[in-house]
């Protein structure tokens, strides 16, 4: 591997959206628990109990994806790398020569990209999980993209040191 000058593992960190999937997941539980071991219908038109397993686990999947969800930022020597896993195994990277301009700024998530993930917006891709600060990039082939960061004085540093080479 290249120098590395630059590493960031960020998770989804926002309380409102895990008391938000906590409470869906409590809401299948209870079922589960209601109908299967009280024997007791849950709901006024209640799923068969193969049913309503099969909807928890659809309700869980996103759950145990967005639980998973990582944004793995990287400033090495010749490059910046990024990958949102499990989305994207492998790094997607933007060489130094492929940047005429970068810049940390704030930004609005849900005004400008929609929210957060993977996101495309009016200003272009946005690769976000938390927060309101990112590094701004604009390429020579006229793509703007916005990676978010929690260490935005040290991405800058990072980036002011790989593009001096």
């Amino acid at each position: 591997m290249k120098r590395l000058y630059f590493r960031e593992t960020q998770k989804f960190k926002q309380l409102w959206l895990w008391i938000l999937l906590s409470a869906l997941a409590g809401i299948w539980i209870w079922g589960i628990v209601q109908q299967i071991f009280l024997g007791i219908p849950f709901g006024n038109n209640p799923a068969s109990d193969l049913g309503l397993i099969l909807i928890g686990l659809i309700v869980i999947s996103p759950i145990i994806l967005i639980f998973k969800l990582t944004l793995i930022t990287e400033v090495r020597k010749d490059a910046v790398y990024y990958k949102l896993f499990p989305l994207q195994f492998k790094f997607k990277k933007i060489e130094p020569g492929e940047i005429k301009e970068y810049y940390t700024r704030q930004y609005k998530p849900l005004s400008e990209y929609g929210g957060w993930g993977i996101r495309i917006g009016k200003k272009g891709k946005a690769f976000n999980v938390s927060g309101n600060m990112g590094m701004q990039f604009i390429l020579k082939n006229g793509k703007n993209i916005l990676i978010g960061t929690k260490k935005p004085e040290e991405f800058q540093k990072a980036m002011d040191k790989m593009m001096k080479k």
